[in-house]
């Protein structure tokens, strides 16, 4: 089981800009789970969600979509870090988002991150920019490189 860094206050935080944070734990991306995210976004396009067809495609198999390896980051940030005393967290966006890789159905998917920016927001909290980058177990580029920003509360 990853063991997130917990943060105990926010000076901690700032003081940890530049240091990689550890390793999410291993998360398959099953077939089933690319379905679902197609079914919720009305992406069906047949790389994702025809396996027969994929098969003879650039690929060879099926290949889960950029956006649904993206929406796994609220599952794999908090095994990385954790920020404790806030009283809430807010995705504010990205800033850089890229995929570098295709993520093939069945693929082995887990994350690490660096905090590259900490910045105070008014009323007492604080803006992190996390970049955050996805490798698949067995691959030669990540899968996924986004710099995400997140405000916590304090």
């Amino acid at each position: 089981m990853a063991e997130p860094r917990i943060f105990a206050t926010p000076d901690d935080v700032r003081s940890a800009v530049g240091e990689q944070l550890g390793y999410s734990d291993w998360l398959t991306v099953e077939q089933k789970r690319i379905d679902l995210f197609a079914e919720a976004t009305g992406d069906h396009q047949w790389i994702h969600v025809d396996p027969e067809r994929a098969a003879t495609g650039p690929f060879g198999t099926t290949i889960a979509h950029g956006y649904l390896t993206l929406s796994l980051l609220p599952q794999l940030i908090p095994q990385l870090m954790i920020p404790d005393g806030i009283t809430m967290a807010v995705n504010y966006g990205l800033n850089k988002v890229r995929f570098p890789a295709p993520v093939p159905s069945g693929s082995r998917l887990r994350a690490t991150g660096t905090i590259t920016e900490v910045t105070d927001v008014p009323g007492g909290g604080l803006q992190v920019v996390l970049t955050v980058t996805i490798e698949r177990e067995g691959g030669d580029k990540p899968v996924c490189v986004a710099q995400t920003v997140t405000r916590y509360s304090y």
